[in-house]
């Protein structure tokens, strides 16, 4: 296992983590205030749920034939491309919340260009990590990109809540000056970022997507996974939207409800920190399996008690082992797929993991709507801890080693793949 240090003198990875470390916290500004701002210019928690859910929308749409585009177009292209669509959106929110002419209907229309942008973004984001960085330092480098993650967490939130207090369209300027910084960094990045040569078959655009998906399903731990994931993300997502929009309808202020994402961002920070020397000591299945019950086990105070800090610890504690998991799932599915694959993959899991994710502001919101805050959350906890006992009962899941033992990826797919035993 490979040390941050080490990581630390790999130039490419440097500049890439630091670009999207500042643009990570810009979007996190503007995500963040979506439904603030949707919910003071509608009065409707259901409106501000559906912005929301347009954005998650956006971004779900665009995974797929995003990572068959990672596969066969530069890379670099791509993510400047998608940085470039995020300057202007946002750009044009700012300007029009400087001249009084912010609506819905504009603000909608962002959140789904820009969701879409994010789409296009993370599979060439993962191909190009694969390339600039060896198989050894993976495990390291996807710790690192969960730090990026939380980092903006951490901050993103209460900064936006900060601007947002100031002037509804601040977050938005702030967020289309840190897209023009990722720009600037993707391009100084020196490694060759060109996608693998392509076949001489040239296979059509449904083709290329079935060779992703043929792939993950023909891995029992990824199969597994992603009959869970999606419904834990719809769940976990759906409780603090509800949580998020009650604590907005009791009067909290938006600096104060912001908190709540310092407080996952440090956990995840701790929990990035630690992940390396986790995912080398801890066999990745068991990792994943105790993932699966802190994303339930650290919501149930909020049964009793909804308020900004009860939220406030529950989000700290859950974030603490999400980063190390994350990592060791992501590390263990880039090391056993084909180079060539490497953006259908990462595309497909991810898809299918956000799947019905647009959905979770849209159950959070009815929810609370129709029963209330705490019953609310009690029903979405006890789904929650089901599904970590489904995913406890998969044998694939439990079997799967520490990296020292992961099998190898081949260099380029085959027309059969076999499983991972």
């Amino acid at each position: 296992m490979s040390s941050y240090r080490t990581l630390a003198k790999n130039r490419d990875f440097t500049v890439l983590w630091i670009g999207e470390t500042v643009n990570e916290l810009g979007s996190r500004m503007s995500v963040f205030v979506y439904p603030l701002i949707a919910y003071a210019l509608s009065g409707s928690t259901l409106v501000a749920a559906v912005i929301e859910a347009t954005y998650l929308l956006g971004l779900a749409a665009t995974l797929l034939p995003a990572g068959v585009w990672a596969d066969t177009v530069d890379r670099r292209r791509l993510m400047i491309g998608a940085s470039v669509t995020g300057l202007v959106a946002y750009g044009s929110l700012a300007i029009a919340g400087a001249l009084g002419q912010l609506t819905l209907i504009h603000l909608g229309v962002v959140a789904a260009v820009t969701g879409a942008a994010a789409g296009v973004f993370a599979p060439a984001q993962i191909s190009a990590i694969r390339t600039v960085v060896p198989t050894e330092d993976l495990p390291t480098a996807l710790s690192q990109n969960q730090a990026r993650q939380h980092v903006a967490g951490l901050l993103g939130a209460p900064l936006g809540g900060l601007l947002y207090g100031i002037t509804r369209w601040l977050p938005f300027a702030a967020d289309a000056v840190t897209y023009a910084v990722s720009c600037l960094t993707l391009s100084r990045i020196r490694t060759d970022l060109s996608a693998p040569p392509r076949r001489a078959d040239r296979p059509t655009m449904r083709r290329k997507l079935a060779d992703g998906m043929r792939f993950v399903w023909s891995q029992p731990f990824l199969r597994v996974l992603m009959s869970w994931a999606p419904l834990t993300n719809l769940v976990t997502n759906a409780i603090f939207f509800v949580v998020i929009m009650r604590l907005v309808e009791q009067g909290y202020p938006a600096s104060q409800i912001g908190l709540i994402e310092t407080a996952a961002g440090l956990g995840g920070i701790l929990g990035a920190l630690a992940a390396p020397y986790l995912i080398d000591r801890l066999p990745t299945g068991r990792l994943t399996l105790t993932v699966a019950w802190m994303c339930a086990l650290p919501l149930v105070p909020l049964l009793w008690s909804m308020t900004p800090m009860t939220a406030l610890v529950s989000s700290f504690v859950l974030l603490l082992i999400n980063p190390a998991g994350n990592a060791g799932i992501g590390a263990y599915r880039v090391a056993i797929t084909p180079a060539d694959l490497q953006g259908r993959v990462a595309a497909t899991s991810q898809f299918l993991s956000m799947s019905i994710m647009p959905l979770s502001p849209l159950v959070g919101g009815w929810l609370l709507h129709r029963y209330g805050g705490p019953a609310a959350v009690a029903a979405l906890l006890v789904a929650s801890t089901l599904l970590a006992c489904y995913l406890t009962g998969s044998r694939s899941i439990r079997s799967v080693p520490r990296p020292r033992h992961w099998p190898s990826s081949p260099e380029s797919s085959a027309p059969e793949l076999a499983p991972v035993p």
